[in-house]
């Protein structure tokens, strides 16, 4: 069996897509909505450790090292519940801390950047400086550390966080499981797959014969709609707790979770062979249109201000 170049070359330019895309988003939006990387930063660690450790734990644990409850799952209606769930209490707690640990920090910074202008305005004058310049240095500090709290007020550090939140998602879910697919189509057109997955019992090893058969450029397609489709979830939770989070608002954790948990029901259907895949991705196209109007709508005012 031999994948055709066409495959091939479909689904190479479907993963460059989608591992650019979060890097080329940041690039253009960084300096408009005064993105930070460390915000991004955080999304991304948070992913990581919310959902590729602790989240894959508990599956592992639940689905199949309790065998109790890998019966109960087992189920459909237990395995899609557990499906949808899992995922949003993971991630949407990991993303509750990360914005919190942000908004501190800023709010620590503020603080500090506040206190050292009233210092050097009262060392100027203690020293018997010029009084009108130290003042002028005081008003001039204290614009930068008001347009600084500005700055953390906005969505700018959602959209950022968002945005390495859902580009590890990307990467993560996405772009490293397409890579090891393009090689072993690669190795299977050069006839060195059964050779390169030695160590694999043979049920396994005919299991991703079938699979690479099934490849197709319209599964390329279908790939970078799941994946812009999830990109853009993951920013609009992102945009919705860190206003919450920012206006104090008690009700925001659960609220996130219940949301990630409706998202994920259509794939948990899919899962539990309960709905096609033909109608979750069109679920989730819909849905990705309407969020991205909204989050268009959030920054457009910011950007057109910046220009």
């Amino acid at each position: 069996m031999v994948v055709a170049p066409l495959t091939l070359a479909s689904l190479a330019l479907a993963t460059l897509v989608i591992a650019a895309l979060p890097f080329l988003l940041y690039r253009q939006l960084r300096l408009p909505l005064a993105l930070r990387p460390r915000d991004a930063i955080a999304g991304v660690a948070v992913f990581a450790l919310f959902a590729m450790v602790i989240e894959r734990a508990l599956n592992d644990y639940l689905l199949r090292g309790n065998v109790t409850t890998a019966a109960f799952l087992s189920q459909p209606v237990a395995f899609v519940v557990y499906g949808a769930l899992i995922a949003g209490v993971c991630e949407e707690v990991g993303r509750f801390i990360g914005m919190r640990w942000l908004l501190d920090r800023a709010a620590r910074a503020q603080t500090g950047a506040a206190v050292r202008t009233s210092a050097d305005a009262t060392t100027g004058v203690a020293a018997g400086g010029n009084a009108a310049r130290a003042r002028a240095r005081a008003r001039a500090a204290t614009s930068r550390a008001e347009r600084s709290a500005a700055a953390r007020a906005d969505d700018g550090a959602a959209l950022s966080y968002g945005l390495g939140h859902g580009g590890a998602e990307a990467w993560m879910v996405g772009v490293l499981v397409q890579i090891q697919w393009l090689v072993f189509a690669v190795l299977e057109n050069r006839g060195r797959l059964d050779g390169f997955l030695g160590n694999l019992p043979a049920e396994s090893v005919m299991r991703v014969h079938l699979i690479l058969a099934s490849l197709s450029p319209q599964l390329a397609g279908i790939f970078v709609l799941e994946r812009v489709a999830a990109l853009v979830f993951q920013i609009g939770l992102s945009v919705l707790m860190w206003r919450g989070v920012r206006a104090g608002r008690r009700a925001i954790l659960p609220l996130a979770i219940v949301l990630h948990a409706l998202i994920d029901v259509p794939a948990a259907l899919s899962q539990a062979r309960l709905l096609p895949l033909a109608a979750v991705d069109t679920i989730y196209a819909v849905a990705a249109v309407f969020v991205a109007l909204w989050l268009i709508r959030v920054y457009r005012r910011p950007v057109a201000a910046a220009a």
